[in-house]
């Protein structure tokens, strides 16, 4: 049996609202056993006063950081500092970063550079930076339950905001095209979960709870310009596959001419 990984969930809660808390444990525990779990602000600040709250009933263990000066964050640092001692000790598979704050990104890459598993948790605003350097990165806004306007959908709105602009999500056309292209096998097809591998590995903010789906399979099905199909495994397991519409030729390979195939067959001889 494969013992589940061991997993550190660390939260700016100088950054992140208490009303999240729930949530965040809810989807961090996804990842393994949450053998760590620590919440880092000034613990006599009256902003922090929900999160008090918390404390005993998710088992949270506050780590206190005064602000030693005014403009500079010593939150962000105690964390930084814990998260490379928990590194080097050896005892955390995987991290969860909770924080929309841009000073975490070189912490999420060197996490990864050591071999570790980063998921990243904050807010739509967080820059692009620091979702990038986790391996997944999910958005509060999603974990709140709100569905995030897709680009489109938030250029039609009239006279928008900057700042609403931000909280839009990519066209999944665009993410997904790009992706079944390039697991696209000989006949066509590519399989979902492959698919859903390429998709986060280049955008990881990607979540099909973005656009309102609980999986990634119901995503596919409502998208006009995919085909799907279930290939049963037996047990009852049935595997997804995709394809674009009139997607024959995205083969990536082009088809052997009969001279190929004649020499490839005399070369297996």
């Amino acid at each position: 049996m494969v013992e589940p990984h061991r997993v550190a969930v660390l939260i700016d809660c100088d950054n992140i609202s208490h009303q999240l808390c729930g949530a965040i444990f809810e989807e961090t525990s996804r990842h393994g056993t949450l053998g760590i779990k620590r919440g880092y602000g000034d613990w006599t600040s009256p902003t922090l006063t929900g999160w008090k709250a918390k404390l005993s009933g998710h088992a949270l263990q506050p780590i206190h950081q005064v602000a030693y000066t005014v403009g500079k964050n010593a939150t962000d640092s105690a964390l930084i500092i814990d998260a490379m001692d928990l590194l080097y000790s050896g005892n955390v598979d995987v991290f969860c970063l909770v924080s929309s704050d841009s000073d975490f990104t070189r912490l999420a890459m060197r996490l990864r550079e050591s071999g570790k598993t980063v998921y990243g948790i904050g807010g739509k605003k967080t820059p692009v930076a620091f979702q990038n350097a986790c391996d997944r990165f999910t958005y509060t806004e999603v974990l709140s339950g709100e569905k995030l306007p897709t680009q489109a959908e938030s250029a039609s709105v009239v006279a928008a905001k900057p700042a609403e602009q931000e909280l839009s999500v990519p066209a999944i056309r665009g993410i997904l095209t790009p992706a079944v292209k390039a697991t696209t096998a000989d006949d066509g097809w590519a399989r979902l979960s492959t698919v859903g591998w390429h998709v986060v590995n280049q955008h990881p903010s990607f979540d099909s709870r973005n656009y309102g789906f609980a999986k990634l399979g119901l995503l596919v099905r409502e998208q006009a310009f995919l085909e799907v199909k279930d290939v049963p495994l037996g047990n009852g397991l049935n595997q997804i596959w995709v394809r674009l519409r009139n997607g024959a030729s995205l083969s990536r390979r082009r088809p052997r001419s009969p001279e190929v195939q004649v020499m490839r067959v005399m070369h297996l001889q």
